[in-house]
């Protein structure tokens, strides 16, 4: 356990410590989305195409993973917002329903498992991140419309949400990175070394902003609420509303993919322990923080988004640890 604890400790205390810089305002609020798109747009791209393009292409493009990744993930989705639905309605269902289903697999999970397991964990969980980019962020944000607009709505939004997938640069650069390795493009050295000191960057200076990017989307979210000027768009977040969508996201959703994984690997599909295990500690990971942004893009209540996610990452320090523990 001392092993595992040294690898995941740094990661965990990276996030920390972007959290008290932003609480303590020694990094300023509004220098929080100038980093976070430092990360986004330039470091987490450079890193994720130097693992598209020196991963096996046939473990970027397993059909058999995307599936099971992808029943997966659809089934916590219907079943979350199955379950909210009536009781908060389509918007704050639906952007329940992607918290408790899109792990934090691009800002953490890339660097954390290949620390842990080996650069060829990269392949498993970089598929894992393409799926929730493209389906599951898109699905939940065409669900969330269903109270303004209906299916019409919902429609607008969906297209409105595929057209954010194609502006975000982290498939593109995984596509870049798997073409450049399928034709054998080699980049000019110093170009190659420019990407090589940005991907270095990623890790590092990602997992400090997740910490920032918490800290300001509770302080932003307990501003809203506690403000008297007529700006109470959403009531208290009551914890019965909080702790079941955290324990479905640490808990549920692993057992979840480690069990339909293990039906398909019975079933005779070519599904290796290795993936299954890099699949599952990849769904154990703490819930994305960019589902923050859409919360207050989309006017869910953000209050109850920015807990599940600061908690979820909280706790994931301890069943993060544990389900490394019992699974490698």
């Amino acid at each position: 356990m001392l092993a595992i604890l040294s690898v995941t400790f740094p990661f965990f205390a990276l996030i920390l410590a972007g959290y008290v810089a932003a609480r303590r305002r020694l990094l300023p609020l509004d220098a929080i989305p100038g980093l976070n798109g430092f990360v986004l747009f330039f470091a987490l791209p450079c890193m994720l195409y130097r693992f598209g393009a020196s991963t096996p292409l046939a473990l970027l493009l397993d059909p058999v993973l995307a599936a099971v990744y992808t029943l997966c993930a659809l089934v916590l989705v219907v079943g979350v917002v199955a379950a909210d639905r009536r009781r908060l309605g389509w918007n704050d269902a639906a952007l329940g329903a992607l918290v408790a289903a899109f792990p934090n697999s691009g800002f953490m999970g890339v660097p954390l498992l290949v620390a842990l397991l080996g650069a060829s964990a990269a392949g498993p969980v970089m598929l894992t991140l393409v799926v929730d980019l493209l389906l599951t962020t898109s699905l939940c944000v065409a669900l969330s419309r269903l109270d303004a607009a209906g299916a019409a709505g919902a429609r607008q939004a969906l297209a409105r949400a595929l057209q954010g997938v194609a502006r975000n640069p982290m498939p593109w650069s995984i596509v870049l990175g798997m073409a450049c390795q399928a034709f054998g493009v080699q980049l000019w050295q110093p170009l190659d070394a420019t990407v090589a000191l940005l991907a270095a960057a990623a890790s590092p200076v990602a997992l400090f902003t997740i910490g920032a990017v918490l800290a300001r989307s509770q302080m932003l979210a307990s501003r809203d609420q506690d403000s008297d000027h007529g700006q109470r768009e959403h009531r208290p977040v009551p914890w019965r509303e909080v702790l079941p969508v955290v324990v479905l996201k640490l808990f549920a959703h692993p057992l979840l993919v480690w069990g339909a994984g293990m039906g398909a690997m019975a079933l005779g599909l070519p599904i290796t322990p290795f993936s299954l295990t890099a699949m599952v500690l990849a769904a154990a990971l703490p819930s994305a923080s960019n589902v923050s942004l859409l919360a207050e893009r989309f006017g869910a209540n953000n209050g109850r988004i920015a807990r599940i996610i600061l908690w979820s990452t909280a706790a994931a320090f301890f069943t993060f640890s544990a389900a490394v523990a019992l699974l490698r």
